[in-house]
């Protein structure tokens, strides 16, 4: 196990799958008044974690940080893949950045919807997944970004 095979993005896209996956745990929402409600979390001036506010789109996301660290643990114990290293991480990322930006800005879970608030958990949340999707974009670039020809094309 060697942690030089390591690249730099794989490194960066590790500390952001951390961050991300820490951040469920952490205050995703703001409660405002006594009427605000979101699951088993009320107001007034109540906060719900992403973890218990989100449901199944939290173990996708999940799913998603765990990602760029089973890549690091392939590529450490040398074993080799079928695609280019950073490619699923990047799909990950963008997957993980769209679900955090439609529950953050396009679709609050709760009601009413106006006295549910975004907090620092969301925030740390988009930084993870940015972190992710970077790792993967800086690891495509140090592989030369070799364009390869589609299926059938000689």
């Amino acid at each position: 196990m060697g942690f030089s095979k390591l690249d730099r993005g794989e490194a960066v896209a590790v500390i952001g799958g951390l961050v991300l996956a820490g951040s469920m745990f952490l205050t995703w929402y703001k409660l405002g008044n006594q009427y605000a409600s979101l699951g088993n979390c009320k107001g007034p001036h109540g906060s719900c974690s992403g973890w218990s506010s989100l449901g199944l789109l939290s173990v996708i996301i999940v799913i998603a940080a765990i990602a760029p660290v089973v890549l690091a643990y392939i590529i450490v114990r040398g074993h080799a893949l079928s695609w280019p290293r950073g490619e699923l991480t990047a799909v990950c990322a963008l997957v993980a950045l769209v679900l955090t930006l439609f529950r953050g800005f396009i679709d609050k879970p709760g009601s009413p919807i106006g006295e549910i608030h975004i907090s620092y958990g969301w925030f740390l949340a988009m930084l993870g997944g940015f972190l992710i999707l970077l790792g993967a974009l800086v690891r495509s670039q140090e592989t030369g970004g070799r364009r390869r020809k589609p299926p059938g094309v000689l």
